[in-house]
Parts: structure tokens; C-alpha cells; sequence
């Protein structure tokens, strides 16, 4: 699903990523370790296609992406690729369900199977009676499910995600958890996880640690 070869990013003098080798294969759930400015989520944005690299070759899902265009990258993104971030940047505005439908309404899907599909991942993720629920009136754990909602909204064959524990408490931290894991079993998608936790590093099918802009 990932092939990353020679990935090489500064900002200015700093070099944070230098040269990195990176092959993830389909339903893989890779985790990735590392100090705080170690280059971790840099990585993740590049191979999530947030960021361009200086130099190197990236493909996903065969194909390749480094010289798209910014539109043509984008919808590419949008159909292929779910993010779940640290902090769920829901829009507080939208409820529960219109929040996760968003991705699909970008891609040009009906509106009415969109909202069906949005309705039926917050009743996978225990969310049934939250769809008219806006972000304000959700604990910390629900707001999450929802953000993991919307990054499945368009069946993406990847999902990344930067510290999605990091600002839940530990048992909704353990929940959230088991639930990736129990989302990689039932779609069989390809999880690339940026994490501090090492409960959930260790959990994962492989462990791999970010040190001088690059993996081992």
C-alpha cells in the first residue's frame, strides 16, 4: 500500500527526514516511535500527502505522487487516504453526522447515500444516539470516534494518524485502541500510527523508531 524510497525533508538548515526507506503492506498496523522533533509527523504528512518531500519517490497504492498536481493530489487524498490527528478538528457548527458525511459531500457523492453511510460508522463506533450531537455536547472520547468516523467515510485503503490517543484520558485511550485494531480486522485497511504510547506501539505489527530523520 506504501513504498517510500529516499524521502528527504528540511526546513531551512535543519534536515528532519534524510533519505527514508518505508514499504507497508495492505492491513498492515505499523506504529511509529520517536522523541518529540524527532520527524515523526513530518513523515506522516509526506507519505499522507499533506507535505511533499525535497526529494525521494513515494507510491501509494501503486501509484505515484510526488509530481500531482494540487487539485488532482487532493482528490486523490480525499478518496484514498483517512486522517485521524491528535485533536479532532471537528467543525463545532455541524452535528455528529454532518461532520462525518463532509469528506463524501467533497468527493460529489449523493448527499442521501452519504448520510446513510455517516449514520451507519456512528452506529458501528457505538455512536447511534449522537448523530444530531454537535462536537460541544460530546465527551472527549465521543468527539474522537467521530473524527475516526469521517476518516472512513470514502472506505480509504490507508489511515493515518498523529497521537490520536494523546488527549484522551487512559480508558478512552484503551478504547480507542482496541477500536483501531478492531477496525484494521473487520476492513482490512492499512493503519500508519505516530504515537507516544507505548502500549499501543507494542501492539502493533511492527514498531518502528524515528532517530536522526530516519527509521530502524
Amino acid at each position: 500500500m506504501i513504498q517510500a524510497s529516499g524521502i528527504k525533508k528540511a526546513y531551512g538548515q535543519l534536515q528532519v527526514l534524510k533519505g527514508v526507506d518505508l514499504s507497508i503492506g495492505k492491513g498492515e498496523f505499523v506504529s511509529i516511535v520517536g522523541k518529540s522533533g524527532a520527524g515523526k509527523s513530518t513523515l506522516l504528512h509526506i507519505l499522507g500527502t499533506l507535505d511533499r518531500p525535497d526529494s525521494g519517490e513515494l507510491l501509494i497504492n501503486d501509484t505515484a505522487v510526488e509530481n500531482m498536481g494540487t487539485k488532482k493530489l487532493a482528490a486523490f487524498r480525499n478518496l484514498n487516504i483517512g486522517f485521524v490527528f491528535q485533536f479532532h478538528h471537528l467543525l463545532p457548527e455541524f452535528s455528529a453526522v454532518e461532520n462525518v458525511l463532509m469528506p463524501a459531500l467533497i468527493a460529489k457523492k449523493p448527499e442521501g447515500e452519504a448520510r446513510k453511510r455517516a449514520g451507519e460508522l456512528l452506529d458501528y463506533l457505538g455512536l447511534s444516539d449522537r448523530l444530531q450531537h454537535k462536537p460541544g455536547q460530546l465527551s472527549g472520547g465521543e468527539q474522537q470516534r467521530v473524527a475516526v468516523a469521517r476518516a472512513l467515510m470514502n472506505q480509504p485503503g490507508i489511515v493515518f494518524a498523529d497521537e490520536p490517543s494523546g488527549n484522551l484520558d487512559s480508558s478512552s485511550s484503551q478504547e480507542l485502541h482496541q477500536l483501531l485494531f478492531q477496525l484494521r480486522d473487520d476492513f482490512r485497511q492499512t493503519f500508519v500510527i505516530v504515537t507516544h504510547n507505548e502500549e499501543l506501539a507494542q501492539m502493533s505489527d511492527r514498531r518502528l523508531e524515528m532517530k536522526d530523520g530516519l527509521l530502524s
